[in-house]
């Protein structure tokens, strides 16, 4: 054991984090085997953590794993030894479409796992404008917003001119050729003419969340 983080040869596991950033650090499963994800969370736990996220998790390395967890196969996301906590303050997730729920619901797990209430608004993009006014209430009463959005990414822009909550733009690869795998939403949020608007990677969907709950529960409040 080193001073403040475990060296296991494949990973060297930060077990500071939580005391310099308010969270412990969370596991990127893409590219990782199920035994260097064993290995990385029996680090973690050892050093008191509980609910510890792994992100991209297919099923066949999720059921290789050999500790306690709840799974969510639509967002790839695995909480690791599960407890239930407070949530508070409250992150609206407002999605597109049916086929960006994978991206909403990786946003809206990390949210909980780190202790905000989430308010799901799935399916309210502005091809139907109307689904979106119907929920304004709740937009209005949010203290931060997660736009996800593939195609030509205005969801971001059109929430931006409705409220004024921080509002954080996330560009998925749903979408027809010229869409570039999320490249026009990209850049479609980025040149956003809302204020108020930031953006997040194409499906960082944990990336968005995190930032989300920052937001939500300032340090000074925050449940973890």
């Amino acid at each position: 054991m080193h001073n403040n983080y475990e060296d296991l040869g494949y990973a060297k596991v930060d077990l500071h984090r939580k005391k310099r950033q308010g969270s412990a650090e969370v596991i990127y499963g893409a590219g990782k085997s199920a035994e260097q994800i064993n290995g990385i969370v029996r680090s973690l736990h050892d050093n008191n953590e509980r609910n510890i996220i792994i992100t991209r998790i297919t099923p066949e390395k999720a059921n290789a794993l050999n500790f306690p967890l709840s799974y969510s196969e639509q967002a790839n996301f695995v909480l690791g030894y599960p407890e239930e906590i407070a949530l508070n303050g409250c992150v609206a997730i407002a999605g597109a479409g049916t086929s960006d729920l994978r991206v909403c619901e990786e946003a809206a797990l990390t949210c909980e796992a780190l202790g905000s209430k989430v308010e799901r608004l799935y399916d309210v993009g502005v091809a139907g404008i109307h689904r979106l006014l119907d929920k304004l209430e709740i937009l209005e009463s949010a203290n931060v917003i997660v736009a996800v959005a593939g195609m030509e990414g205005a969801l971001p822009s059109v929430v931006g001119g409705l409220v004024s909550v921080p509002i954080i733009g996330v560009p998925t690869s749903v979408g027809y050729g010229a869409s570039f795998g999320g490249v026009t939403a990209l850049l479609a949020m980025l040149n956003s003419c809302s204020s108020g608007v930031s953006v997040v990677n194409i499906d960082n969907g944990f990336g968005a969340g995190f930032l989300a709950h920052r937001i939500n529960l300032p340090k000074n409040t925050n449940s973890k």
